[in-house]
């Protein structure tokens, strides 16, 4: 009986982190007017086994300047944000409080993709030589 109980709060737990993140993305992209905050998609969140903390991750995009800058005015807005949340979520007993972190995974995986492209390019302009072609 236990096993089919801690399966359906880990289906819980994933269901408000879905929905925190799509409110919150929506209110970043919809309803926020800091000029500070430019490109930024909330691309994941997790919350906490008790529901008091969540942890929402923001790809920002944007030079570095930019994205200190968005996730800043982001910083700024957590307390509209959390308000927002709740109005949405009405049915929570408490609003986990909201920690943003910049999720720089999109960064890593164009910049590998970038080295890929590189090596690519060197091996069609220096083919590699093959040991039988001597």
């Amino acid at each position: 009986m236990v096993p089919c109980t801690l399966a359906m709060a880990k289906q819980r737990l994933q269901q408000v982190a879905d929905e925190i993140q799509r409110i919150v993305g929506e209110v970043i992209q919809y309803e926020l007017k800091d000029p500070r905050v430019g490109f930024a998609t909330v691309t994941g969140a997790e919350v906490s086994a008790d529901l008091q903390h969540a942890t929402v991750r923001v790809s920002i995009m944007g030079t570095p300047e930019e994205q200190a800058a968005t996730l800043e005015g982001l910083q700024r807005a957590r307390g509209f944000i959390r308000k927002r949340l709740a109005e949405e979520m009405r049915h929570m007993r408490f609003i986990p409080e909201l920690r943003l972190v910049h999720d720089t995974s999109l960064d890593y995986s164009l910049r590998i993709a970038e080295v890929l492209r590189e090596v690519e390019e060197q091996r069609r302009a220096n083919p590699p030589k093959l040991d039988d072609e001597s």
